[in-house]
Order: C-alpha cells, then sequence, then structure tokens
C-alpha cells in the first residue's frame, strides 16, 4: 500500500492524525478542516481551490453527493469568462491560433487541476477497511483488492477510493473481448491500477491479422507488457502454441495469471516479470506500448503515456535480437500522437529503419470508443481523426 506520510487534524479539541494514502503519490495535505452535512458544496469550492483539504465526517452518500456538485462547479464555464468570450470581436483579433500541441498540453493541465480539487474531499477509513460513516458501502473486499492487509487506520481521497470501488466491479463482472467457438463470450476481468482493454479496435486487429509463416514451424510468441493479458489469450485462441508474455508492473503480472487460470490457457501462456524482452526469440512478437508520449500523472496513466516514446523505442530496438528468421513484430499503435503534433509519422519510420526493419504491412481501423464522436472534447479534432493500426514488422534482408 501506497503511503505519503500522515494526515492532521484538530477535531473535538484534540489533535488527530491518520497515514496518508494516495496511489499517484500525492504529498499529504497540510490544511485539513473538517466537515458533516451541514457543509455547503460552495464553500467546499472554495476551499479546494484555496488548496484546503476537506476531511468528511459525515453521511457517506453526502459526501459524493457533494463530490458529484464539485464536478458541476468545475466543469460549468463563469458568467465572466462567457461575457469574455462574447466580446472578442473576430474582426480584430490577433491571438495566435494555438497549436494541436498547445491545445494538448492545455488540456492535461485543466485535467491536473481538475483531479486537484477534486482529491480535496477526504475519507478516513479504518484498518479492515470499513469505513466509520453513516451509509457507507462495504468496501473490505474492493480496498483489500487494491490495497492488501493494512494494520493502521488511513485517509484515501473519496476520489480515490470510487474509482478502487469502481475497479472492484470491472474485476468481479469482467469485460468481454471476443467469442469462443460457440459464440460465447470470453471475458478477461481487469484488476485494480491494470488498464482495460475497453478499445476493442485493436483487439479486433490482433484476432484478424495473418500469423506469420514461421509460426508453422515454430509456433512461439512474445507478449510485450501483458497487462490484463488480452494479447497472449487472443493469440493462445489462435493455436500458437508456446507464449512468453512479460510485464514490470506486479499487479499486472497478478491479473495476467488470473485471467489466464480462469480461461485454462497456463499450459500455452507463460508469465515473466522482464523489461521488455524475455530471454530467447520467437516467431511472433506483439506490442501494444502506450500510444501518447508524454509524462503519466496518475497510476492509470502509464497504459497512455510513454515519456519519450520509451517503451515503443526499446520494442522496436529489440525485435531484431529477439525475432526468428521470417518471424514478425507486431506494434499495435494509434496515430493520436501525430495528430496532437506530439510525434511524426517520419520519426516513427526512422525508427523502424534504425532498428533494421521493414513494414510488411499495415493493417488500420479507425476508433469506436464515444469520445471520437463527442465534438464537445478539446481534443475532438484529434480523436475524430485518429487512425489505429497493426504494423506487421519483419528484420531487413540485409541483416
Amino acid at each position: 500500500m501506497s503511503q505519503g506520510g500522515s494526515i492532521h487534524w484538530e477535531e473535538g479539541g484534540q489533535n488527530c492524525s491518520a497515514v496518508w494514502h494516495s496511489e499517484n503519490g500525492i504529498a499529504a495535505h497540510k490544511k485539513v478542516v473538517i466537515a458533516d452535512d451541514t457543509f455547503t458544496a460552495d464553500d467546499a469550492y472554495r476551499l479546494a481551490c484555496e488548496g484546503t483539504a476537506i476531511l468528511w465526517k459525515g453521511d457517506f452518500q453526502n459526501a459524493r453527493q457533494l463530490l458529484q456538485a464539485l464536478v458541476r462547479r468545475i466543469d460549468k464555464p463563469s458568467k465572466k469568462s462567457k461575457r469574455a468570450g462574447k466580446r472578442v470581436d473576430k474582426s480584430t483579433d490577433v491571438t495566435p491560433k494555438k497549436t494541436a500541441k498547445d491545445i494538448f498540453n492545455q488540456h492535461r493541465l485543466i485535467q491536473s487541476q481538475r483531479a486537484r480539487i477534486l482529491g480535496m474531499l477526504l475519507i478516513q477509513c479504518n484498518s479492515d477497511h470499513t469505513i466509520p460513516l453513516r451509509r457507507a458501502p462495504d468496501i473490505t473486499q474492493a480496498c483489500s483488492e487494491a490495497y492488501g492487509t493494512v494494520d493502521h487506520s488511513y485517509i484515501v481521497s473519496l476520489r480515490e477510493l470510487l474509482g478502487v470501488i469502481s475497479a472492484h466491479e470491472w474485476r468481479k463482472n469482467g469485460l468481454p473481448i471476443l467469442a469462443d467457438e460457440n459464440g460465447e463470450p470470453i471475458y478477461v476481468h481487469p484488476h485494480y491500477g491494470v488498464f482495460s482493454p475497453v478499445r476493442g479496435e485493436y483487439i479486433e486487429l490482433v484476432c484478424s491479422a495473418p500469423l506469420p509463416k514461421s509460426i508453422d514451424g515454430a509456433s512461439t510468441a512474445f507478449d510485450i507488457g501483458v497487462g490484463t493479458g488480452v494479447l497472449s489469450i487472443i493469440l493462445a485462441m489462435r493455436d500458437v502454441q508456446e507464449i512468453v508474455a512479460t510485464d514490470q508492473d506486479d499487479r499486472a503480472l497478478t491479473c495476467a495469471k488470473e485471467n489466464i487460470a480462469l480461461l485454462g490457457l497456463g499450459s500455452q501462456i507463460d508469465i515473466v516479470k522482464a523489461n521488455l524482452f524475455p530471454a530467447g526469440k520467437a516467431s511472433l512478437i506483439v506490442c501494444n506500448p502506450p500510444w501518447v508520449p508524454a509524462r503519466p500523472s496518475s497510476l492509470l496513466e502509464h497504459a497512455v503515456y510513454d515519456p519519450e516514446s520509451q517503451m515503443l523505442k526499446g520494442f522496436l530496438a529489440g525485435l531484431k535480437e529477439h525475432l526468428l528468421p521470417q518471424g514478425e513484430g507486431w506494434l499495435i499503435l494509434s496515430d493520436l500522437a501525430e495528430h496532437l503534433e506530439l510525434r511524426s509519422r517520419q520519426e516513427l519510420l526512422s525508427w523502424i529503419e534504425d532498428a533494421g526493419l521493414v513494414v510488411l504491412e499495415r493493417i488500420d481501423t479507425k476508433p469506436k470508443h464515444p469520445k471520437a464522436f463527442d465534438d464537445s472534447d478539446s481534443l475532438h479534432f484529434a480523436r475524430a481523426a485518429e487512425i489505429t493500426s497493426l504494423w506487421r514488422l519483419q528484420i531487413h534482408q540485409k541483416y
């Protein structure tokens, strides 16, 4: 369980403290006030914006409603900003046009500020993961799955706690990824902190791409960055006989092992803790790295943001040493970063060439997730143009 010092507050004339917990590494708040059901949303919003945390002591369901009230206040433009927008004379406006990268950076800044404000509403949990508040749900299993066993009371943001509860539901109910030969859905069960494979378009690419011919002689594959295990499961369902899946994250390794065991695929898939590649060579090596070259600021963002494209470049650079003759590397990658001006297509092609690889084929698909069709999203211009591709790569013949 991640800890970040202690939270201190005054209650009933006494000084109190508890362990502070933040999965995203946020430092323990210095200013803390006690709040209950008499606290107004306007007061909470003002304090949160000023950097004062609010330790909730009232009804749990009222705390959830307060959090929603904070969301509405953050997301609703102020009357002042609306009036300012109406006063702009576009014929004389000389404000420099923002680049795609500017818009992306502003979007991340707004999201960060939003998360900071919403993270100011705090809940105290007992050492057995119960919440000593009226109408509090039973979260013991959800928190045990996410945090493990603890021997102390701790304080966590309500926003993080709701994420833990939501992750428990995903884990319990599972996520359908494809159908078996009888048309019955096959599920994976994401764990807390492990990215859910909700983008079905890349799953369809891996299901339909032609397997390399070398599979006939050596039915082996590596899955780099296993996550929930979804790509390994697909390859096993496509009759690849020996699959080695790697990851550096312990939660991902545990999650993948559980999903593979539930489907009875343990004899085909071996899970190994490694940075990128395991030892040896394979006929097929697949990787779905984070798609955007930026620094993650939260736990789940590690599956979305790849600082300086480190994982992407590491995968490409290592393929030559780990592919069998006539084997293929499958790179699953969105071009969203290109539309955001964070990486160019020429950069990607140069990394492929420098790694001694050639492109056999690129199989493209359009995204189907709701954000691609949400024109109120500040990044809609990029999401609407996004293409997700499976790049079939092979070692250049000169090597």
